[in-house]
């Protein structure tokens, strides 16, 4: 009889494996035709909060992926702080979900690939929450092709 180790198995890194999650939501927001960015907040190992962008389905700018993972994470926690917390995101936030993780106080920021016109980074200054780490390009290639992708179909169509 033949014993198979689970540490033969290939191991995957967390932050590989919840930016994994964050791109199901995002892959959600595209079947909603949607832009397809997805976000989820992760506490002590658990998921606590998911979002995908709903700003067409809503008629709401602000219904972003990462605003609505934090909603839900903090109604998960009953509180506004997601001070253990991490967020895994597709696409580098906008100025506007940067300026939301800093009232969350957010311990790290996880994001796919780099927003070049709207990302938070292009400005040249403290947005996000000055303790807040922040980590970009895990699983960046998927991430991007998502959004190129969607893109490429929306130009096609007009």
């Amino acid at each position: 009889m033949r014993y198979i180790s689970f540490t033969d198995e290939p191991s995957i890194a967390p932050d590989e494996f919840y930016m994994n999650e964050a791109i199901k939501e995002a892959k959600v927001a595209l079947d909603l035709d949607e832009v397809p960015i997805g976000a989820v907040v992760v506490c002590n190992g658990k998921i606590i909060g998911r979002g995908h962008n709903l700003t067409e389905r809503l008629n709401d700018v602000t219904a972003h992926a990462e605003m609505q993972a934090f909603t839900a994470a903090a109604n998960y926690l009953g509180g506004k702080y997601l001070k253990d917390c991490t967020l895994y995101v597709t696409i580098e936030p906008c100025i506007m979900c940067a300026g939301a993780s800093y009232w969350t106080q957010i311990s790290r920021i996880v994001f796919g690939a780099h927003d070049m016109k709207r990302g938070f980074s292009r400005i040249n200054q403290q947005i996000t929450h000055p303790r807040t780490e922040i980590v970009s390009g895990v699983k960046e290639n998927d991430c991007a092709t998502l959004m190129k992708n969607f893109f490429l179909r929306k130009r096609s169509k007009s």
